[in-house]
């Protein structure tokens, strides 16, 4: 059944903290669906079980042969080749015009990657709490389909509805649903994977993001649990399965996955997802899933599926290479054959610095950035401005609010000139602190260590 704490309303439906019950259902949900598929009873959607298990030993193979950025067959492919251009954390090449993209990405606020542009985060310092849309960061796998709004139908449809039925819903039909507004981040599973070459020494496969595969947006829809108990939800439901509009994944040896998909346990597809179809106010622009998408509240970027067309309501567990071959953990640190499907977000902290800036010595500097979570809202965060041998708390700048972040400062003097590095770590509600070290992980998830952020005083 749905939280009583996310209200339908014109209102922020923001809850302040994540409930245990919540994370304990979906661990149960995640441990239950790995035996599910290593035991090959569920369905997998568009593509052959054999050549999933068959994609599954390519991607653990593959991965020990690449680096940050250079991308493997399965992690880090378009439909012309790799997507992420080798990189360093920190990179300051100008951004190049991304094929695919629509909107404006100066060099400023975005460096390309692939397929894809990865905001700048000091281009959101001073821009207040949420991500000006125009500098939100994009995340493709194929190319940003420019799609006619009022042309546009949403289809539901699947054996987890009564007698089978399929509704259709336009845009118009949506707004006039009750609606929903709530603030949330969208973050790529993989952001900070370059990091785990570059602190960690270690080699990973996929897009070379540092931390600006992020963005807190203000997010106005309907609630998905409103649009399927119209459809006619019955209680044989128990998987959701929506799929974009965008063009079919294929990788570079020619494998098609079809479009990009993910399934969501029922129980999440009934809390806090909303099928949304405004972002900051205005309708959502293309790149960022016009007209249309799915907004999955503290969960991985791929999960809120863009430009979504049609909404599966199955009565059996279902699996996508979105869930199986990708967003998993694979390596010596992890089950044998792959972790459960990732779902929460983790931890993570960012300097609104350039990489190496430049500060000016014996002169007051007022050090800002943000942290957030999946899990819970922030309850504080510590800068070390000496390589972490002393710590001291940041003024924190908003409520700490499940999957949404917080803005932090802290005031430095640097007493001389010369190299320093800065640290950040955050501790949210549930009592996690980001750890020194993330463990290894082949397609470079989840990086949630502190990161060493390099600046000059001079």
């Amino acid at each position: 059944m749905p939280r009583s704490d996310i209200s339908i309303s014109t209102t922020d439906a923001t809850p302040t903290d994540a409930p245990t019950g919540a994370c304990a259902e979906e661990s149960a949900y995640d441990r239950r669906r790995l035996r599910q598929w290593l035991a090959g009873e569920a369905r997998a959607d568009g593509i052959e079980r054999r050549d999933l298990l068959r994609l599954l030993t390519a991607a653990g193979l593959a991965t020990t042969a690449t680096v940050a950025g250079t991308g493997s067959a399965l992690a880090a492919t378009g439909p012309t080749g790799p997507t992420g251009p080798t990189a360093r954390a920190g990179d300051t090449a100008a951004a190049a015009v991304v094929p695919g993209i629509v909107k404006p990405l100066p060099d400023a606020w975005f460096t390309a990657r692939g397929t894809n542009a990865e905001t700048r985060f000091e281009a959101l310092a001073g821009t207040g709490h949420h991500t000006p849309t125009d500098r939100f960061f994009v995340r493709n796998h194929t190319s940003t389909p420019v799609l006619d709004a009022d042309a546009w139908t949403l289809t539901v449809w699947g054996d987890g509805l009564a007698k089978g039925r399929t509704s259709e819903f336009t845009l118009d039909d949506l707004k006039r649903l009750p609606a929903t507004t709530r603030s949330a981040f969208v973050e790529c599973a993989g952001n900070g994977r370059s990091f785990f070459t570059t602190q960690q020494g270690q080699t990973v496969s996929g897009t070379a993001w540092t931390l600006g595969a992020i963005g807190v947006a203000r997010w106005r829809g309907v609630r998905l649990g409103e649009v399927l108990r119209r459809a006619g939800l019955t209680r044989d439901a128990v998987d959701v399965l929506p799929r974009g509009l965008d063009a079919d994944y294929l990788l570079a040896d020619g494998t098609n996955l079809g479009r990009v998909r993910r399934p969501l346990p029922l129980s999440k597809a009934l809390d806090d997802v909303l099928l949304a179809y405004e972002m900051n106010g205005e309708p959502l622009p293309a790149d960022h899933g016009r007209p249309v998408r799915v907004l999955v509240p503290s969960w991985i970027g791929i999960a809120s599926i863009k430009w979504v067309g049609d909404i599966e309501v199955s009565a059996q567990p279902l699996y996508s290479p979105w869930n199986t071959d990708f967003y998993r953990l694979f390596g010596t640190a992890h089950p044998e054959g792959g972790s459960a499907p990732l779902t929460r977000q983790t931890l993570k902290s960012a300097f609104e610095l350039p990489w190496n800036a430049s500060l000016e010595s014996g002169a007051e500097h007022r050090l800002t950035g943000r942290s957030w979570s999946g899990a819970g809202g922030i309850a504080r965060v510590e800068v070390s401005t000496d390589g972490g041998a002393t710590w001291r708390h940041a003024r924190l700048h908003d409520a700490p609010r499940r999957a949404d972040w917080v803005r932090w400062s802290a005031d430095w003097r640097p007493a001389a000139p010369g190299a320093y590095t800065l640290l950040a770590r955050a501790t949210d509600t549930t009592g996690r602190t980001q750890p020194q070290t993330t463990v290894h992980n082949t397609q470079g998830y989840f990086f949630d260590a502190v990161v060493r952020h390099p600046v000059q005083a001079v």
